[in-house]
């Protein structure tokens, strides 16, 4: 977790507009003045609004090296959560606030900050420059009418982790793993399948992938229509089985990343579905644990279909009320070219979504799941493309929770119909 015809999305335009508007002005509290970006006509200021990177402040020192003194980077880091990193932009942005000039977007906010008119269309040698080299499905999520409004800087993408000493081979499908697991129960031994089942994104994200491994629509392919066809419902099957089939953690329901990681780390599970970064945390962790432990694509629904697996990462925008918009996409740019992607991909465990990345031979150390990740991403699933994506993703993560409860049609009716009203900001919320 592209491009949408015009006509229906010009007709939902003001809708959004309004939507994020009424956001702003139920979140708006008293705001200390924004920093500025060098007005005066002195040595302009690019504030880069982003996500908290541990070494991304020596990224951001290299391009102001390469700036040479036309103007100065300030690394404005957002809170740690997604949803506090929205509420700060959302806010400031609907007051047309001109301090913020770069701004770190998830992915499944593009099309939402785009259709409000918050960020700038990419065009010309900028958006060639972004284009040239870049994975497709990180570019998918750019994308907003066929325009590109961000250049991805990082993706990612979940693994299978399994415990080699107990399973010799990654299973192909989600019922090879689940038989594998109850057979491993049987015999007494480390047998959970461990991954995010709580009330939230990290829901939507499993689900999104069992669908799209499914072949199933969420959405038309105008992102304008709730579809839930038959590939969804299977997948909504599959969903159910898995939570009631007597495999997973008592705490399934409740759980998300890291609590994810650290069961698994403790030795309860035989197979894990989570995200790069529990590799470097379980070779410091348990290193003895760690050297029994493979990686492998996410299991698919058929075993003559491999997976989709759906996809994260961060967009680099440029805000439409910045007061330097030429510098702005230069930093951009600058932040997110193949040598300072290698770079973050190695020190702060982000995958880069240019492809000849992958290639250098720095790569092999840090990532020696480099290829499998390769392989997931050149053919990913995309989480529903559409400015409404935070309602869909709200109302969605309450009707598949707790997923034992699921009924496929029944479920899959239902999320036809909320999906519908979310799409139409009927009853949903900011």
């Amino acid at each position: 977790m592209v491009s949408d015809p015009d006509k229906a999305r010009r007709r939902g335009r003001p809708r959004v507009r309004a939507v994020a508007a009424a956001a702003a002005l139920t979140l708006v509290a008293p705001m200390a003045a924004a920093c500025g970006s060098g007005g005066d006509g002195g040595t302009p200021t690019i504030n880069l609004y982003y996500p908290p990177e541990q070494n991304l402040q020596k990224v951001v020192d290299d391009c102001n090296a390469q700036a040479q003194g036309r103007y100065k980077i300030a690394y404005r880091v957002l809170p740690r959560q997604a949803d506090d990193q929205r509420v700060q932009l959302v806010r400031r942005l609907a007051a047309q606030d001109s301090g913020m000039d770069v701004l770190g977007l998830d992915v499944t906010w593009t099309q939402e900050f785009a259709s409000a008119d918050w960020i700038l269309e990419w065009t010309g040698q900028d958006k060639a420059e972004v284009e040239q080299g870049t994975l497709a499905g990180p570019l998918e999520t750019a994308r907003y009418q066929d325009k590109l409004y961000g250049a991805p800087k990082n993706t990612n993408v979940q693994l299978l982790w399994y415990r080699k000493d107990l399973v010799p081979e990654p299973p192909k499908t989600w019922d090879q793993m689940i038989s594998t697991a109850q057979e491993l129960k049987q015999q007494g031994k480390p047998y959970q399948v461990l991954t995010m089942g709580a009330q939230y994104e990290g829901l939507v994200v499993l689900y999104n992938t069992l669908a799209e491994s499914a072949g199933g629509k969420i959405l038309s392919d105008d992102g304008e229509q709730a579809v839930m066809d038959a590939g969804t419902v299977r997948a909504l099957e599959q969903l159910q089985r898995f939570a009631t089939s007597g495999v997973t953690s008592p705490s399934f329901s409740n759980a998300t990343e890291d609590p994810v990681r650290l069961e698994f780390q403790s030795g309860s599970g035989a197979f894990q579905v989570n995200w790069p970064f529990v590799y470097p945390a379980m070779q410091e962790a348990n290193p003895e644990l760690a050297k029994q432990v493979g990686w492998a694509r996410i299991p698919g629904i058929d075993g003559n279909t491999p997976s989709k697996v759906t996809i994260g990462g961060v967009n680099m925008a440029v805000s439409a009320y910045s007061k330097h918009p030429e510098e702005s996409f230069e930093v951009a740019r600058c932040i997110r070219n193949e040598k300072n992607q290698k770079f973050s991909a190695i020190n702060d465990g982000v995958p880069p979504t240019i492809e000849k990345v992958y290639d250098d031979p720095e790569m092999a150390e840090a990532y020696p799941m480099k290829e499998t990740i390769l392989e997931e991403l050149k053919d990913p699933a995309v989480r529903p493309l559409t400015p409404a994506y935070q309602s869909i993703s709200t109302v969605m993560s309450a009707i598949l929770s707790p997923p034992s409860a699921i009924r496929p049609q029944q479920t899959a009716d239902e999320l036809r119909d909320a999906i519908a009203d979310a799409l139409d900001s009927k009853g949903v919320l900011p």
